[in-house]
């Protein structure tokens, strides 16, 4: 019977302290506790029905423990964009060798079940990075194979939650927090606003690609697709490294420890988003938003951009009579500056109108084919039609809402 040797284990030393894996050590223990490998073997399946593992769980739990967990080296490959030193590659190189019994090897050689050989949960979960890890095992034979397999995984999507998650949001503990459930929206989805997509994604590529890319403002009408937009850059280059943190408004005072936080990712690019933005004069929280973007002691990071989505073309509130030579004020125009100073911020606006009433038409049509429903020309003009005097005009969400009902009403 192959007995493990993970006590020698060096860069990856974080695995012996998982409660499992602790198990499971010491069912090899001379005397061992009676039923220990089953103990083991119970939680392994626990395990197993809770994140979807499947085939040989040994393995396939050990892989997860490698991916998730923050060793050294996929601590420093992140620090330093995707890069570690020789000496440290080959201690990595050392820890596969330690590990490749488990890795390599059936649990009935090791434990006195075969029910974990093979093994087939109730549901499998495996997303975008898992299953490209996936691919890098399975022709990873020789220690140091796996050791670059598991080192191309942390370059490309990073290690824990930054490798599962698309899209995060700060919580009040002061960590980033995966979201779970995040809209699965892709820029096809959106029709219509082809050069609006075109500058974003272009910005985007820029960004990832290390180039000059700008903080971006998408202004104009209420339920054209601006807040989606965003979205789906974060679903169709999460494979690309790019992650998306939504903040509210009244977490703009915590962008200093922000910042910091996503500077130590920098192998990832993140594009803070601040959705359907509009700010009120007597409110401070965009001066937060202002040093953050250009202007403060502490340099941006490289890795992050600020999108922000809005109603108005001027995030800050103004009145007319803001702009009248009476107002309290002396300086009138330094008030006004003040007012748009926000908006010049950013280097690139990315204006949106409401669409036509062939745009809009076609944006219904579109929703309405996709769940394999085709009416003709002039039932979809005036169904359409109808629905938009009864709503609040012609829009993109309006589109969606109608075709939801017709649905629902079928």
């Amino acid at each position: 019977m192959i007995k493990p040797r993970l006590h020698e284990l060096l860069i990856c030393r974080h695995l012996l302290e998982d409660d499992a894996i602790h198990t499971f050590l010491e069912s090899f223990a001379a005397p061992a506790p009676a039923g220990l490998q089953y103990d083991f073997a119970s939680r392994l399946i626990t395990k197993a029905e809770e994140m979807g593992l499947s085939g040989n769980l040994l393995r396939a739990y050990f892989i997860y423990r490698l991916s998730h967990d923050s060793s050294l080296a996929a601590q420093i490959t992140e620090i330093s964009s995707g890069h570690i030193g020789s000496s440290l590659r080959q201690a990595f190189i050392h820890d596969m060798e330690i590990l490749s019994d488990v890795l390599q090897n059936t649990p009935s050689t090791m434990l006195g079940t075969t029910i974990l050989d093979d093994y087939t949960p109730t549901r499998t979960t495996t997303n975008e990075a898992a299953a490209y890890l996936t691919r890098l095992m399975d022709t990873a034979h020789t220690p140091e194979e796996i050791a670059d397999a598991l080192l191309t995984y942390y370059r490309r999507y990073g290690y824990g939650d930054i490798a599962s998650y698309r899209a995060f949001r700060w919580d009040k503990k002061k960590h980033l927090t995966g979201i779970r459930h995040f809209e699965a929206m892709q820029l096809t989805d959106i029709i219509g606003y082809e050069d609006q997509k075109k500058q974003l994604v272009d910005n985007t590529l820029a960004f990832l690609h290390d180039k000059p890319a700008n903080n971006v403002l998408l202004a104009g009408a209420r339920g054209t697709g601006k807040s989606s937009a965003v979205k789906a850059l974060a679903n169709a280059y999460y494979g690309e490294g790019l992650r998306l943190l939504q903040l509210t408004k009244s977490q703009l005072t915590e962008l200093p420890k922000i910042m910091e936080s996503l500077r130590k990712f920098a192998s990832k690019k993140f594009i803070i988003f601040l959705d359907d933005r509009s700010v009120e004069e007597f409110e401070t929280e965009y001066k937060y938003l202002k040093s953050a973007i250009e202007g403060g002691v502490e340099a941006r990071p490289k890795n992050v951009l600020i999108y922000a989505t809005s109603n108005r073309r001027h995030l800050i509130k103004e009145t007319w009579r803001d702009r009248e030579d009476g107002q309290d004020e002396l300086y009138a125009k330094d008030s006004m500056n003040e007012t748009i100073s926000l908006s010049d911020r950013f280097g690139l606006i990315i204006n949106y109108r409401s669409p036509n009433q062939d745009e809009y038409l076609s944006i219904i049509d579109h929703y309405l084919r996709q769940e394999g429903v085709c009416l003709d020309k002039e039932e979809l003009r005036v169904l359409g039609h109808r629905w938009e005097l009864e709503h609040s005009g012609r829009s993109g969400r309006t589109a969606r809402q109608f075709v939801n009902y017709y649905l629902g009403q079928r």
